[in-house]
């Protein structure tokens, strides 16, 4: 649970994924999902309740902390170091990676990540000079260089075409299969959200109102009510 002022951000809401599961985390803007995903990685500390990552407690220990304990992260707005080259912005979570976890940084490489997400033709490039496309997946593969256990992706899909959006579901798939970890993501773009997940958790006003497999939970009455009808009539 988490409150700002008088505002209930998160009431109870209580998750879980499992390593190589692709969960999408969705609900109306408002829904609490950015605050949950920041409690998660450690940018807030909940008012109550845990975060356990592999059993390990890191509830509200900071997302340095975090990310030293294997969660990865990319934000609903880009948050990548500009002034440094591509590769750079990559090693530098690579390098985290070897000081702590040296087994994972063994089985994912700085060079590995760039031709996964074609971004090795722009290795020596500004990150800022990237096109946006390209960016989110330079964000995505930085966060994997962290060689996480559990990657959050905050809307991975934003301001992406619907070709770009397959390629890069089609990226993220291969996370299970080349890193193995837990995966939440969140996204507005319910056709990338149902092609990519295995199951769904779905919130609003900060609570979690239906989790299982995604056939199952958009037959919920409360989804129908709360998610898929406001998005008919908006």
């Amino acid at each position: 649970s988490k409150t700002f002022g008088g505002v209930q951000a998160l009431r109870n809401a209580s998750l879980t994924c499992e390593a190589g599961e692709i969960l999408g985390l969705i609900g109306p803007n408002g829904a609490g999902k950015s605050t949950l995903v920041n409690a998660i990685s450690g940018v807030l500390k909940p008012d109550s309740g845990s975060v356990r990552l592999a059993g390990e407690e890191i509830t509200g220990r900071g997302p340095e902390h975090c990310a030293r304990a294997g969660v990865g992260r990319t934000f609903q707005t880009i948050r990548l170091f500009k002034d440094l080259t591509v590769r750079q912005n990559v090693e530098v979570a690579h390098i985290t990676c070897r000081a702590v976890r040296p087994d994972a940084a063994r089985r994912i490489g700085v060079d590995q990540l760039l031709q996964q997400y074609e971004l090795a033709s722009f290795a020596d490039s500004p990150a800022g000079t990237l096109p946006y496309g390209r960016q989110r997946r330079l964000e995505i593969a930085r966060a994997l260089a962290l060689g996480p256990s559990l990657l959050l992706l905050d809307e991975p899909a934003a301001g992406l075409n619907e070709a770009e959006s397959e390629t890069l579901a089609i990226a993220i798939e291969g996370i299970r299969r080349d890193v193995g970890c837990a995966t939440i993501v969140i996204d507005h773009d319910l056709r990338f959200i149902n092609r990519l997940c295995d199951r769904l958790c779905v919130m609003d006003q900060g609570q979690v109102i239906a989790s299982g497999e995604t056939e199952d939970v958009w037959r919920d009455p409360r989804v129908i009510e709360v998610y898929v009808g406001q998005s008919e009539t908006a």
